[in-house]
């Protein structure tokens, strides 16, 4: 064998073996030179590298290869992630690579368009490998020998006359069965499955609690019209994880990282607003205590400090609570258990907090008054925090509102008022001690 040879295997078994690393290391060529890679080697060995990018890598890269090469990959990949690439093009681009694909593909693909970005149906592949019940173990091998190459391939549907899901068969339980057997006598019950219209929350829901390989799709009469590879799977959990960290902050769930400023002003920019609206709120209660204030000034130093731990005390119970919906692992017949165990979390964690404090607040000042001031306070603070964290979600969830957009905007406004009104209130009831 020669060395150039040589080298091409080393090549090939490296993108076969790690398609993730090759990937990485392909984001950071420059576009031309990564397209140069995936022309030089065959499309099998680059679809699954090709899948690994990250979005606006492939946006970027696609415009750098052949059309030819280029239709290959989009006919080779998982029909769920061309729709996903598909979408990211405008309407007159979008019909140029189509026109590259595979007619049968593209067709695929254009069905997937059709269905609501956030849904089963956009993220399921059509091309399901489903089979009648009375088949026998080899009349299924000798079918599938005529299949198009398929990497995700864990397990077969079996569907009734009427093309109704009633069962599932393991890869390996077909394989070791006698020649004669039927299908039906291989089959195991379907765990989880999906309406195509579907949320994706939902979807991300069944794969947290079955943890199957592959979640079949049905239309509302029951038929079966689709699967969500593990792929799709992947990528719907990290989506629907990366879209929570966005809107609890205020972020739209639609912004990327290279999205266009104007976009992104658009989309912070109200939430910006309320936010600014509930910080003169908080502002307002710190106006009723000015002349307390004035007299004693230390107060203005330490007032941040219970602000601050109320503020934590209350995202770590927000987070919580959240998980717990997303999960569904509580819903709104849960709330009186959930607020009770975070409002005895933040009684538990003020006293221990506020007895640091106090230590602290004693070598600063020497002022018992202003001791007892911030520990009576943080210990209300933080109660209530507790109770905001685990009381926001829910009820905003239950009145039809998304918790992730809305609760830490609403969480933040009361953690700052009920931390600024019990500090400032404590200490002008304690006045005379200060």
């Amino acid at each position: 064998m020669s060395a150039e040879a040589a080298v091409l295997a080393l090549e090939n078994r490296y993108l076969r073996i790690f398609p993730r690393e090759a990937a990485r290391k392909l984001e950071a060529l420059p576009a031309k030179e990564a397209a140069q890679v995936f022309e030089a080697q065959p499309p099998e060995l680059m679809v699954p590298v090709w899948e690994q990018l990250v979005g606006y890598v492939q946006e970027r890269l696609i415009e750098q290869l052949p059309d030819s090469v280029a239709g290959r990959l989009l006919s080779e990949m998982d029909s769920p992630l061309a729709a996903e690439l598909m979408s990211a093009f405008e309407p007159q681009e979008r019909a140029r690579w189509f026109a590259r694909m595979e007619p049968g593909t593209a067709k695929l693909v254009e069905g997937l368009m059709a269905y609501p970005p956030d849904t089963a149906g956009r993220l399921m592949d059509p091309r399901v490998s489903s089979f009648r019940a009375e088949l026998t173990a080899a009349e299924t091998i000798d079918r599938m020998r005529g299949f198009k190459k398929n990497r995700d391939l864990r397990e077969l549907f079996l569907v009734d006359d009427e093309g109704l899901l009633i069962g599932r068969v393991e890869l390996q339980d077909l394989v070791t069965a006698p020649a004669g057997q039927q299908l039906r006598q291989l089959a195991r019950p379907v765990s989880a499955a999906v309406l195509d219209s579907a949320p994706r929350e939902e979807v991300v829901q069944k794969i947290e609690q079955y943890r199957v390989p592959a979640l079949p799709v049905v239309g509302v009469t029951g038929r079966l019209i689709g699967v969500i590879h593990q792929a799709a799977l992947l990528a719907a959990v990290q989506e629907e994880a990366s879209v929570d960290i966005q809107t609890m902050v205020g972020a739209s769930k639609d912004e990327r990282a290279l999205s266009s400023s104007w976009f992104a002003v658009v989309k912070r920019l109200p939430w910006l607003q309320i936010n600014l609206a509930t910080a003169f709120l908080a502002a307002s209660v710190v106006g009723l205590f000015q002349d307390t204030i004035a007299k004693f000034t230390a107060l203005a130093v330490l007032l941040p400090v219970v602000a601050g731990q109320s503020g934590n005390a209350g995202a770590q119970a927000l987070a919580v609570t959240m998980r717990g919906l997303a999960l569904r692992e509580i819903s709104t017949r849960h709330l009186p258990r959930v607020v009770i165990k975070e409002i005895s979390a933040g009684l538990l964690n003020g006293i221990a907090v506020a007895a640091v404090c106090a230590i602290g607040v004693w070598f600063w000042s020497g002022s018992l008054g202003l001791l007892a001031v911030i520990s009576i306070s943080m210990v209300i603070s933080m109660a209530a925090a507790g109770f905001s964290g685990a009381a926001i979600p829910i009820i905003l969830n239950r009145l039809g509102f998304d918790p992730a957009q809305s609760s830490s905007i609403v969480l933040t406004t009361v953690t700052d008022v009920v931390g600024f009104f019990s500090f400032l209130g404590v200490a002008t009831w304690m006045q005379a001690w200060l």
